[in-house]
């Protein structure tokens, strides 16, 4: 594994799109609304953290699937959501490789969904209050996310860790054995795709990417709006 960070992921994102990133992140922490009306029950939330968790996985364990061609750190947590909310048929399955001997063994079990829970990583709440497919890691921080801990014991699978480091900002993705995360650059022989282990972060050469509490470019452990708790 590389021992390397991409710090540019969000900003490089922002930018192909023209948007400018404001301000240090850590001020703009999730606003409060009224409950989401499609939220996801704490049963399905449950489901839903398998499903994520276990696609991240399989991207880092078997390649970038080619239907995601947003490739940085907030491309792959939109990819994992949105396909965690799909319906997971034998045609997913085999799109997905996961329909392989012994692979129907270690699939959660599927999601019960309304037809409107499945759209909800498709209508992302954006920094401006427009609604969409499409977001920015910042905004699926401030809109989309709920504020956990910055002490990352509290984290559970599909949590987000988010860095702030000025003018670059990047997502992380916990999968409680490891940490997953894309470096936002994509070449013929790299996926860009990380993952590291939690005792490795936590000692990191680079300690502004220690996720810890003293750490002021870590702002913290986030939770997707729609899950419960």
């Amino acid at each position: 594994m590389r021992r390397r960070f991409f710090h540019r992921c969000a900003a490089a994102g922002a930018a192909a799109l023209g948007v400018a990133l404001a301000g240090p992140v850590r001020a703009l922490m999730p606003t409060q609304s009224a409950p989401d009306p499609d939220a996801l029950t704490p049963a399905q939330s449950t489901i839903f953290r398998a499903w994520f968790v276990r696609i991240v996985d399989q991207q880092m364990r078997r390649g970038p699937t080619p239907r995601w061609t947003q490739r940085d750190c907030a491309g792959l947590v939109r990819f994992a959501a949105v396909e965690a909310l799909r319906e997971h048929d034998a045609r997913w399955l085999k799109a997905n490789g996961m329909n392989g001997a012994g692979d129907a063994s270690r699939l959660p079990p599927e999601l019960q969904l309304s037809p409107q829970q499945r759209t909800l990583a498709n209508r992302w709440t954006r920094i401006d209050g427009s609604v969409g497919a499409y977001v920015s890691a910042i905004a699926l921080i401030q809109r989309n996310s709920r504020f956990i801990s910055r002490d990352v014991n509290q984290a559970l699978p599909g949590d987000l860790l988010f860095f702030d480091q000025g003018d670059d900002q990047h997502l992380m993705i916990w999968l409680d054995r490891y940490i997953a995360y894309h470096t936002g650059i994509v070449t013929p022989t790299d996926s860009g795709l990380r993952a590291v282990a939690v005792s490795d972060l936590m000692q990191w050469k680079d300690s502004r990417w220690q996720p810890f509490d003293g750490n002021p470019n870590f702002v913290g452990v986030f939770r997707f709006a729609f899950l419960t708790p």
